[in-house]
């Protein structure tokens, strides 16, 4: 456990860059076959972001995409959040810090803050700024879109990426990066772990924390061997933050080493944990037990990038390749609007 210590500053200013006019959208089909990120909002419309042909909406009847062309600053998205207003954010490559905001009417490009004013509000939104060894994040507080640069671990001065942050229950924000590891802030500070199974620091290369989610008990699932039980320092009177468990890749009886890194990660309704593997198709852990779907097409394993469960509880995967899967009960089927 390393721990530092928040900064702050009182820079408020943000610069918008002017609005497109054309906000129709174009009328598809089908969706794009990129789409990395699922997200449905608080009136039920679907969002499906690629990575090459920016976001399509769907509302249950009707297919459209939106581009660069209709006001999107580009066509990469990464990241899809909802304000208590109802506009939506949508983050993607892009070396400016702009924001693209959604009001339901038109499409506005913000460009972000740089800040080092870090706090932490129960209404804060935070969105991935997936620029290349940047170390940055985006905090909105409702009037304001800052860039924070997550501080470095002590013990490792090393560039890295952010590709994963999650709010848990008591609040707390985390943020899981290539190759330094997990960093938890509280609002006051920032913890790391640093193991060698989030920092990896190994021959097979670099995947990166790319999923946070804790299961029913409370423990934490960063995406690779172990899962991590997490404690209240204040609590325990102790500075003992973490103790490490086997997680998914000894769960079938015989260590299945493939399991050991996985993408994405999603807790349903009825508390089952759900893994996506890049090649290896979707794995439910029930507790007790694990289960696996393949998801192929034309027999061949597809490529799968991110889970989603939505506002009814349904299960969605996003795929480098293949478009978008639900499922039905019993196994992924393609989606087709």
């Amino acid at each position: 456990m390393t721990s530092c210590n928040g900064q702050t500053s009182n820079s408020k200013n943000q610069s918008v860059v002017p609005k497109e006019i054309n906000v129709k959208g174009d009328t598809v089909k089908e969706p794009g076959s990129s789409i990395m990120v699922i997200y449905q909002d608080r009136k039920n419309n679907y969002w499906f972001g690629s990575w090459k042909t920016g976001v399509y909406k769907y509302d249950g009847k009707t297919l459209i995409n939106y581009t660069t062309k209709h006001g999107f600053y580009t066509d990469r998205v990464d990241d899809i959040k909802e304000d208590q207003s109802g506009n939506l954010y949508f983050t993607g490559m892009n070396p400016d810090a702009i924001v693209t905001k959604f009001d339901g009417k038109s499409f506005t490009n913000i460009r972000a803050t740089p800040s080092d004013e870090w706090k932490l509000e129960a209404n804060d939104l935070w969105l991935l700024n997936p620029q290349q060894d940047k170390q940055k994040v985006y905090r909105f507080d409702g009037n304001t879109f800052y860039e924070l640069t997550l501080p470095k671990p002590p013990q490792l001065n090393h560039p890295f990426d952010v590709y994963s942050i999650y709010k848990d229950r008591k609040g707390n924000i985390w943020f899981g990066t290539n190759p330094v590891g997990v960093c938890r802030y509280d609002g006051k500070s920032f913890e790391w772990i640093t193991e060698e199974d989030v920092t990896e620091f190994r021959d097979g290369g670099k995947n990166g924390v790319r999923s946070i989610t804790e299961d029913k008990n409370g423990d934490f699932w960063f995406n690779t061997e172990n899962r991590y039980s997490v404690y209240d320092s204040i609590t325990l009177k102790s500075n003992k933050f973490y103790t490490r468990h086997e997680s998914i890749g000894s769960l079938d009886g015989k260590n299945t080493t493939g399991l050991n890194e996985y993408l994405s990660t999603v807790r349903d309704n009825d508390n089952n944990l759900w893994f996506v593997t890049y090649r290896d198709g979707v794995w439910k852990y029930d507790g007790t037990k694990i289960t696996h779907y393949q998801v192929q097409e034309q027999s061949e394993n597809i490529k799968l990038f991110s889970i989603y469960k939505d506002n009814k509880g349904d299960l969605w995967l996003g795929t480098h390749e293949n478009g978008i899967y639900k499922f039905n009960g019993k196994t992924f089927e393609k989606f087709k609007p």
